[in-house]
């Protein structure tokens, strides 16, 4: 019996692919994107969304303002052990006066520090990979992740930041892609909003504008 049934239904399979079926919608096929063009300076659109989704956003005119501020946070917070493996990251920082990326082990820092692919505006995200130095696992398992970005880096859309992806990795895309969108959050029990459940409680992004940042 499960043999009859299962050779009809790929009878009515190879039957519906001898046949070529219309789109339904042709008129929505294509590249151009379903929202509407942005009517503000990308910067302004991702930090208010960004913030919206209980993100902290800061701006720094330059890298050694980015030292001052980030200093500023670690001793606000009482940090001792700050993840950063990035290796352009920990020299950038430590060329500006910020030397406290001492942690050794991930999973007894207090915050992690790591660069990004993109920001997306439209929804105030994170774009990651695995292809940069700091791997897979650095924004996920710490408890406070802080991201560090430059104004070139923004893009309105989700899509434009794959095609960003795609044209700066080619064939050789990273095994992830994630966006990271505020700290994690669920609602799955009694449809309460829980933060910081199953990734960072808090998620900090600077800021800077690359042409005055200096190296």
């Amino acid at each position: 019996m499960a043999t009859t049934a299962r050779e009809n239904i790929l009878g009515k399979i190879k039957q519906a692919l001898k046949k070529s079926v219309p789109v339904p919608f042709p008129a929505s096929e294509g590249n151009n994107s379903v929202f509407q063009p942005s009517v503000q300076e990308l910067e302004i659109e991702f930090a208010e969304n960004f913030s919206k989704l209980q993100g902290r956003f800061s701006y720094c005119s330059n890298e050694a303002e980015l030292a001052v501020q980030l200093q500023t946070l670690v001793a606000q917070r009482k940090w001792e052990n700050i993840y950063c493996v990035e290796p352009e990251l920990k020299t950038t920082l430590s060329n500006n006066g910020f030397e406290n990326h001492t942690a050794t082990a991930l999973a007894s820092c207090d915050a992690s520090i790591t660069y990004c692919e993109q920001l997306v505006a439209r929804t105030g995200s994170l774009l990651l990979s695995s292809g940069q130095a700091s791997g897979r696992t650095v924004s996920v398992y710490a408890p406070v992740h802080i991201c560090i970005a430059y104004t070139d880096q923004l893009v309105y859309d989700i899509a434009d930041g794959i095609d960003s992806l795609i044209d700066k990795y080619r064939l050789n895309l990273p095994s992830l892609i994630s966006l990271a969108s505020g700290p994690s959050r669920t609602a799955d029990i009694e449809k309460t909003l829980v933060v910081g459940v199953h990734g960072p409680k808090e998620v900090f992004c600077f800021l800077l504008d690359r042409q005055e940042a200096t190296v």
